[in-house]
């Protein structure tokens, strides 16, 4: 399947300090950035093609308060090492994007507290001032931030596209399960490849 450039926009999630560095606060608590680094390489990819073929580029910023007010259920019930452990601060190294995803002038970047990235952000009120039908989404975690803003976007009927090679979670078995269930009933799950022949070829259609 390959995926036209018009009316569509790449939004990367979560690519920063916190989550990819070996030296970044989540390995810290005990979930290792190693799992993850390997959804680098297509990501850049991604981001590189999207700026040549013109299109807009999300960024999206897993942030928090430094009282953590805003971390909800996840940071204080279901994973309180996240508060324990001073991950994800706004305004600190932890939260800044990978320098392999220094966004340009004219990039998107969208700070969440939530899992989705739709949520309690203007993410949706960007994309339909943009015009966009369709969503690459690439990033981490598969099956947290991603899955959860794939169903988002579904939801708000964007046809979303998920990048297999430019994805990666803590475990094999929940990156696989999330794959599955998102290209079931929330988007399509493609092929690096064809994202970036799509954008390259410009076909006609989807």
């Amino acid at each position: 399947m390959r995926i036209r450039s018009a009316k569509t926009a790449l939004a990367v999630v979560d690519m920063q300090n916190g989550f990819c560095d070996e030296a970044g606060s989540v390995t810290a608590i005990g979930l290792p950035a190693s799992r993850l680094r390997p959804a680098i390489a297509g990501c850049v990819s991604l981001v590189s093609a999207a700026r040549a073929a013109k299109v807009p580029i999300i960024y999206t910023r897993y942030v928090y308060r430094p009282d953590y007010l805003d971390g909800g259920l996840m940071a204080h019930e279901l994973l309180p090492d996240l508060r324990d452990g001073k991950t994800l601060i706004a305004g600190t190294w932890d939260s800044d994007l990978l320098p392999e995803m220094a966004p340009a002038s004219q990039d998107f970047i969208i700070d969440k507290n939530r899992p989705s990235a739709f949520f309690g952000t203007n993410l949706d009120a960007t994309l339909k001032n943009l015009d966009i039908e369709n969503l690459v989404v690439c990033g981490v975690t598969t099956n947290c931030c991603v899955e959860t803003t794939v169903r988002d976007a579904s939801q708000r009927d964007y046809r979303t596209f998920i990048v297999r090679d430019a994805v990666a979670e803590y475990e094999d078995d929940r990156h696989e399960v999330a794959l599955k269930s998102m290209d079931m009933l929330f988007g399509h799950v493609v092929a690096l490849d064809d994202i970036l022949a799509g954008w390259k070829s410009e076909p006609s259609a989807a």
